[in-house]
């Protein structure tokens, strides 16, 4: 014997239904256009405080090499802060992304799964390492630890410009490349890890019971479809690459010059100016210091938005644009 639902239930079941969608599109709305808000008070914030700063400018605040913001009349630019923050997060892209994706293909592709899953775990402890530790260990460990390779690169490469050494410690823009690609590895590696596990398994199959090796399996079919993630994988490590203070100026010793070779002290980056001279600035110099805050903020966006358009761009790297 069946029983039909009565009209009336079945209108109240459809009219909670409604009632929890538009509940829910509700929140989803309402976080959205609170982001936006929370987005927006950022840079209202950060763009008027660089307009009361750099109308006080004395120098270019584009293309100066000086930051004397605290005197009287302040005098500051930031070309220096520039070079180093896009020199140094550049470097750690270099020296990081390739590990990262060799790491994540070994674990997903290669690695037995006893080691697999442990190697997973500590790649997942390093992410949560806090900065300070990593330039701790860059001070202390790194930097006096990298004399013999600042020495043979200036052997070897020395002719270049790029990698001249002179001898002192090493504390350049070079060894903040190596902490930082130290530092943004375990996150390449785990967002890339996961965007191979879920490439066509049917793919992979099929490739291999028509002779093809793993390699040729990785190169016609996982790294195709997971391309995207790793663009995606490398931006995320390239937006902490660029705003990472502590275990910059721990490794740093800054100047504001700009020197051809990577190996001699000098240089700086925003995130390591502002933590370095915020305590002893004025009402200018911290003025100055969130009018670099500012640049560095757009620089992120232009970042993010450029890896956008490039996922965009490319219709194969993603299936939601096929």
């Amino acid at each position: 014997m069946t029983t039909e639902t009565p009209p009336a239930t079945a209108a109240s079941a459809k009219g909670a239904t409604r009632k929890g969608d538009r509940i829910f599109l509700g929140l989803s709305r309402g976080s959205g256009i609170t982001l936006l808000a929370i987005m927006a008070a950022i840079a209202v914030f950060l763009a008027w405080r660089a307009a009361l700063a750099i109308g006080a400018d004395e120098a270019n605040f584009l293309t100066s090499f000086e930051w004397d913001a605290n005197a009287d009349p302040p005098r500051f630019g930031i070309a220096v802060l520039a070079f180093g923050t896009v020199v140094s997060s550049l470097l750690a892209m270099v020296l990081a992304v390739p590990v990262a994706v060799g790491i994540a293909l070994f674990i997903s592709h290669y690695a037995p799964r006893k080691l697999a899953a442990p190697l997973g775990y500590v790649i997942d402890l390093l992410a949560a390492v806090p900065s300070i530790v990593y330039g701790l260990w860059g001070a202390l460990f790194l930097v006096p630890h990298l004399t013999g390779l600042y020495t043979w690169l200036d052997t070897y490469l020395g002719w270049t410009g790029l990698f001249t050494y002179h001898g002192g410690a090493a504390r350049s823009l070079f060894t903040v490349g190596i902490l930082l690609a130290i530092m943004i590895l375990p996150i390449v590696t785990n967002v890339s890890r996961e965007v191979f596990r879920q490439s066509p398994k049917m793919q992979e199959e099929a490739a291999l019971a028509l002779g093809a090796t793993r390699w040729e399996v990785i190169r016609m079919s996982v790294l195709p479809f997971g391309r995207s993630g790793v663009i995606s994988a490398s931006m995320l490590g390239l937006g902490r690459a660029l705003g990472e203070t502590m275990a910059v100026a721990t490794v740093l010793s800054p100047s504001f010059l700009i020197k051809a070779s990577l190996l001699e002290p000098g240089g700086g980056t925003f995130a390591q100016n502002i933590a370095a001279g915020f305590k002893e600035a004025g009402s200018t110099g911290r003025d100055a210091l969130i009018a670099s805050g500012l640049v560095l903020f757009v620089i992120t966006l232009l970042v993010n938005g450029a890896a956008r358009l490039i996922i965009a761009r490319r219709k194969e790297y993603s299936g939601a644009n096929a």
